[in-house]
Formats: structure tokens, sequence, C-alpha cells
């Protein structure tokens, strides 16, 4: 019987041993022994949040440059935000930004590694680390990525992974939580699981239990926990593609009028998400594209033009070269290598 329907029809599909076994799998693919599964990549973030020690009224050094879930979580938090700008050349957070964003309420710096490219972690984590703050990766994009040889998800005190539907890897809808902290992982570990299950200690009696704490029903269940399973058994080969993909463009589109390649740390190793180019004359490149059948898009409006983060504009130059100028074509396991010739082809021509 295929796993997915013997969990159907096992009279046990919310969270149990499957979940228990998805954890423990998906930590060994990121070099983590310690994940936390969560419905949501959203809820993961507002765990991770709340378990480094942020509390209301505290400063999240953070990108604009990321889906709104990134920035709601830490809302939810009840945290400020405080943008600090990104590199122009790839949209990735600025070391020294973050470094100037810092204040004495900082509490945390969320980091995100956009279209799957990593953000310089050595420089970030070292003006963290001086400071006492802990570092939050948003790795919603960089699933299978490295940096410094080791992947993404060994490296912070925390790392959520989205397992939304149109992710590397997708349980429909899903989060994961690397927690890397020095800190007493068994305690934090317990307080994770209780954070996503209404504060309630899962393990103990439930009549006997007292909650403490408020929590949320952010846990994950034995059916998407199972379609995990089934999608770990491949994707290697999945991220492999969208890997083999991205390098080909790296070659395939160097030198041509009018574009850029975005470039970064020779220690970072993509997982190329999506593939990320820099272009004149923006609206005229997609128009070409579409006329010829190829998608593309700018994926993300930056954050802080939303009227929710209003409270916390300030200039970002680097922001707003990077996202004049940027926009994404596909990369991924679905592209073969005719496809990618044809979209290399077409955008040489010219626009």
């Amino acid at each position: 019987m295929p796993p997915l329907e013997e969990i159907l029809y096992s009279g046990q599909i919310s969270e149990g041993a499957p979940v228990v076994e998805f954890e423990r799998r998906f930590g060994v693919f990121v070099g983590s022994p310690h994940v936390l599964s969560f419905y949501s990549g959203t809820a993961a973030l507002h765990a991770a949040l709340v378990l480094a020690g942020v509390r209301p009224g505290d400063e999240v050094v953070t990108t604009a440059m990321t889906a709104e879930p990134t920035n709601m979580a830490i809302l939810h938090a009840g945290a400020t935000v405080v943008w600090a700008d990104v590199d122009p050349a790839n949209g990735n957070l600025s070391t020294q930004a973050v470094v100037d964003a810092i204040t004495e309420r900082t509490s945390a710096i969320m980091v995100v590694h956009y279209g799957g490219i990593p953000a310089p972690l050595a420089g970030i984590r070292a003006a963290a680390a001086a400071r006492g703050i802990p570092v939050i990766e948003d790795a919603a994009h960089a699933f299978g990525a490295r940096y410094d040889d080791r992947p993404i998800g060994s490296h912070s005190e925390f790392v959520m992974f989205s397992l939304q539907a149109i992710k590397h890897m997708t349980t429909v809808d899903g989060g994961m939580l690397a927690c890397n902290s020095a800190a007493d992982v068994g305690k934090l570990l317990a307080n994770g699981r209780k954070f996503r299950w209404f504060g309630i200690d899962r393990d103990a009696p439930r009549t006997e239990v007292d909650v403490a704490s408020v929590g949320y029903k952010y846990h994950m269940n034995n059916v998407t926990a199972t379609l995990g399973l089934v999608q770990l058994d491949h994707i290697e080969s999945v991220i492999g593609r969208h890997i083999a993909n991205g390098r080909w463009f790296d070659q395939a589109l160097e030198n041509v009028a009018g574009l850029k390649l975005c470039r970064w740390e020779r220690r970072a190793e993509p997982s190329y998400w999506f593939y990320t180019v820099l272009v004149d004359d923006r609206e005229k490149f997609s128009r070409h594209l579409a006329a010829h059948g190829i998608a593309s898009s700018q994926a993300h409006k930056r954050n802080d033009l939303h009227s929710v983060f209003a409270s916390s504009r300030c200039k970002l130059p680097g922001l707003d070269t990077f996202y004049e100028q940027m926009i994404h074509i596909p990369c991924g396991w679905w592209v073969d290598d005719q496809r990618r010739e044809y979209i290399a082809d077409v955008i040489r021509r010219g626009w």
C-alpha cells in the first residue's frame, strides 16, 4: 500500500510517529540534529522569534526584500521591524548595514537567503555574536544551499525552511525549524513543542498538565509528514536540477548586453529557487520574454512599501537599486536542457 494511502486509512492522521521520523530525516539533510515541524513556515518563524527570546517592544533587524510572512512573524511576536539595507548585487542583507541597524533594543537578526543565494553569514553572525544577539535564518528559498561547505540549516541558532506549495520541496504546506542554540537544547525543544500545541506538554496526562504560557495550534500532522518523507527520497535529484540549471545560466548569460548576473561570496553555494538577473528596462525585458512564451516575475513586493510596516520606513539605497533592476526567470526541475537553451537564446537576442 502506498505510504500516503496507508496513513489516510490508519486512523491516526494527526501528529504522531511519521512527524517524528520526518523531523529526524529532515535534520540529517540540513545538518541539524534538532528540528521542529510546523504547519507553515510562518508559524516556524514565529516560534523561532519567541524561542530566541524576542519579546514585545524589542527590535528585530531584518530585510525588506522578502515575502511578507518573514516580517509578519516579527509583528506576530510583538516586536518592531528595523530595516537593514541589501547588497544591490544579490538582494541579500549587507553585513555593514546589519551592523549599522543594531541598537540596544535589538533582540534578533532575521536573515533571508534571497532566491536561494546564501547571505554573508560569516560577517552577519560575527556581528551578532559580538553583541550576544541570536540569528534567525529564513531559508524558505535556500533548501539544499550551502555555505562554508556546510548545509544551510547548520549555522545559526534558528533556521526556518518552508514546505509551502511552490518551494524546492513541498508538503502542500508546512515549515521546519532547525534549532542549533548553544543553550539547553532539550529545554528549548520542549518549549518549542509546547508552543506549537497550545502551551501543552503532549506527553503529560491531559487532565494533570498545567499550561503556563501561551501556545498556538502550529503542529504538523502525519499526512503532511508522510508527503515529506516520500519527497525526501527524491529531493537530491530535484535540488540538483535547480542547481545544474542555475550554474548553466551563470555561464550562458555572462556578458549579455543590458543584463547583469547576481554576484555573491565564493563560500556561498546557491540552490537557485529561482534565477535572478538585473536588467536595464525591466518592463521591456519582461514583455520580450512573454512574447516568446517565457515566464518572468519580480516575485515579491519590497516589504517597506506596505502600510503595515510604515513606521519602520527609512532610506535603503541598495534595495532601491536592486529592486529597480531585478527580475526572475525559471530554473527549476521542470526546466530541461532544451528549455534552458531556448530561454538563454531568447535573452541573448536582446530586447
